[in-house]
């Protein structure tokens, strides 16, 4: 095989999907492993790749590992396959809080790390990984496993120490977006709007202005200045925003998702 995850929750289940319709690999190229039997026989069904209850075979078959599995589960799954884990294998790491570092001593032996922080809008194709790897990943190696997430979303290098921040700005924050579509939602619903197209008033205007910072590549300021007409509707709504300390609660919001991955 050429890939294998071990652990196939949601994340996993969206990097799969994405692998497929991008047709980076092909379904018999992938396995996945669980500890449901049941479970992973439904997802075999599902997405037509290889499953198993079996970590280690998932591990012993697969080029390159993905550990999609809790950051709690990392210790107790890498003593489970780190006999069957070769010099020449990949193994890339999804969950926040875990340092290239620790998992190689997990490993106990040089071992070829790719550590990655994506988010749940992979599910839907728009994801955000920030993605590091330590000094035995080849470029090339490095290069095909960004192209793996680049399949369902954006991917940017960083220096491990910023990895914890990517959890603050993209890992944690599609929650923090979430709030705030709501939040605009019942504005509208208090304006009169159904709730059924407030969302979706609510949720475009946040995909479509996301859109625009990406695209036009102008400072978000500069956008924001440019809807806010002299004496208008938009720039009472901003002044009020600033008053109420938005701008503050998300920075206070976004530095205490760094600080809990940094302490885990």
């Amino acid at each position: 095989m050429e890939i294998g995850f071990i652990g196939c929750g949601n994340m996993a289940k969206a990097m799969i999907s994405g692998i497929l319709a991008e047709g980076t690999f092909t379904k018999d190229e992938m396995i996945a492993s669980g500890p449901s039997e049941d479970k992973m026989n439904q997802i075999s069904e599902q997405l037509g790749i290889t499953t198993t209850s079996d970590n280690i075979k998932a591990a012993k078959n697969s080029r390159i590992i993905v550990l999609s599995v809790k950051p709690q589960m990392y210790d107790k799954v890498i003593r489970e396959i780190r006999d069957e884990v070769g010099k020449d294998q990949i193994v890339v790491t999804i969950a926040a809080g875990l340092s290239m570092e620790t998992v190689e001593r997990s490993f106990g032996k040089e071992t070829k790390i790719i550590r990655t922080m994506p988010n749940t809008p992979a599910l839907v194709g728009e994801g955000m990984t920030g993605m590091c790897m330590n000094p035995y990943v080849e470029e090339e190696e490095a290069r095909e496993v960004r192209k793996i997430f680049e399949s369902f979303g954006k991917v940017e290098i960083v220096d491990e120490k910023l990895i914890d921040a990517v959890v603050g700005v993209s890992g944690s924050s599609p929650a923090y977006v979430y709030m705030f579509i709501e939040a605009l939602a019942d504005a509208a619903v208090l304006g009169g709007i159904p709730r059924e197209k407030a969302y979706t008033f609510a949720a475009q205007a946040v995909l479509g202005s996301a859109k625009m910072v990406l695209e036009t590549k102008e400072h978000p300021g500069k956008l924001k200045d440019a809807v806010c007409s002299p004496a208008g509707t938009t720039i009472e709504a901003v002044r009020i925003l600033e008053q109420k300390g938005l701008r503050s609660a998300v920075i206070e919001a976004a530095n205490a998702a760094v600080e809990v991955s940094r302490n885990m």
